[in-house]
């Protein structure tokens, strides 16, 4: 429920209706960007302190208030001002879903599950995206974009009340034995480090800082999350222009853009089994550099195509990097063992969003001052990810020698 939004395909071209430039759209991207980059840690260790299920329930009611304001009022400002919304709705999520999710599959004895469980989710959040790009075409060309946006609002309301049937069972005073027992071993924050847990939230601020300085692997991991999130994960909002501009209808874009989420969507149900044939081989760092690689030079050919082939290889590569998301994100949560689980991922999501907004800058400066067209953009988009693939496996040959 919380991704069948029928504004999602369409948004950019409402943009684009009220006279919006291809800087304009960016720099609400941007926007977007910082109103999560600055709420991701707090409200990623007022989660920890107090409860991820009641943010993963306010979450859903501020974006539908932003998609209300849209249509009600459309307009630049309007435009931002839900975006802020939105961007707030982003990061109350960020950090408490993994968390959650992360500590009741340890509660219910099987932590091994997470990467599956979390695969399988996202891949059920994409199969929401793309029936909403199926029910857009029919519903805008029905009552345009008031009615896409009403049914936006109604889903978001739907989402917040399924997120109360999360199950949460607070297990800070675990973590912090934990947390006491890793750093009796010295393998984790010692008592110069954080001391004793402080209850609240800034108690989980200080043990999440203490953590991340302490342990090196968590530092990687978490450093990881960005660097495999962030470009691809600011490329699906320029998709609708990458399908207008290899030819299509506006009325049939919805439908072009379901190609490439169905690649995502497959990519969520197949990373529980690429993580667990990875850790069976001993080579779970060659294959996520192997995914990161492929999945760059699929994005690069799919947008220089120009194409219907070329829309099918950009879906391709989506869905190499859904499988390197989860992949990432779960070695995260295995690396860390203190209580402030969902404000380290959180710092994670922070990193995400500086590199998101690094690239929705390049990508209006792409398209504006160099003159790329989108194809084009997408191609130089995917270089980054070329550099990291390389990294992870020299990072992986200096842990063997």
């Amino acid at each position: 429920m919380d991704d069948f939004v029928l504004l999602y395909p369409v948004y950019a071209l409402l943009f684009a209706d009220h006279g919006l430039s291809l800087w304009q759209v960016s720099s609400l991207f941007v926007i977007w960007s910082l109103t999560s980059l600055l709420l991701e840690v707090p409200s990623g260790a007022w989660a920890d302190a107090f409860s991820r299920r009641l943010l993963l329930c306010a979450g859903p009611l501020l974006s539908g208030a932003g998609f209300a304001l849209w249509i009600l009022a459309p307009s630049y400002w309007a435009f931002a001002a839900g975006f802020v919304l939105w961007g707030a709705k982003g990061a109350f999520a960020s950090g408490a879903l993994e968390a959650l999710l992360y500590e009741e599959s340890v509660r219910a004895g099987a932590a091994e599950t997470y990467a599956r469980t979390l695969g399988r989710g996202r891949a059920a959040g994409t199969v929401g995206v793309m029936a909403s790009m199926a029910a857009a075409a029919p519903v805008f060309a029905a009552g345009g974009y008031a009615a896409v946006g009403a049914a936006s609002v109604a889903s978001c309301l739907l989402g917040a009340a399924v997120a109360t049937r999360f199950p949460e069972h607070r297990a800070a005073a675990a973590d912090a034995e934990t947390v006491r027992a890793d750093a009796d071993a010295g393998t984790g924050p010692g008592p110069d480090d954080s001391d004793d847990p402080e209850p609240g939230w800034v108690g989980t601020l200080r043990a999440g800082f203490a953590e991340l300085r302490a342990q090196p692997s968590v530092r990687g991991a978490l450093l990881l999350v960005p660097a495999v999130v962030a470009v691809w994960g600011s490329l699906d909002e320029y998709t609708p222009y990458l399908v207008r501009e290899a030819g299509v209808a506006d009325p049939a874009v919805p439908l072009y853009l379901m190609l490439i989420w169905a690649g995502a969507a497959a990519g969520g149900l197949l990373a529980g089994r690429v993580e667990e044939r990875g850790r069976a081989a001993g080579t779970p760092a060659g294959v996520l550099a192997a995914l990161l690689a492929g999945s760059a030079v699929a994005l690069a050919a799919g947008g220089l195509l120009g194409t219907a082939v070329g829309i099918a290889l950009v879906g391709v590569a989506f869905g190499g990097f859904q499988v390197a998301t989860v992949l990432a994100e779960a070695r995260l949560q295995e690396r860390i063992t203190g209580p402030a689980r969902a404000t380290l991922t959180s710092l994670a999501g922070v990193g995400t969003d500086l590199g998101t907004i690094a690239v929705y800058g390049a990508y209006g400066l792409l398209g504006s001052a160099a003159g790329l067209g989108h194809g084009a953009a997408f191609a130089v988009c995917a270089l980054p990810y070329l550099v990291v693939a390389p990294l992870l496996l020299r990072g992986r040959g200096r842990r063997r020698a």
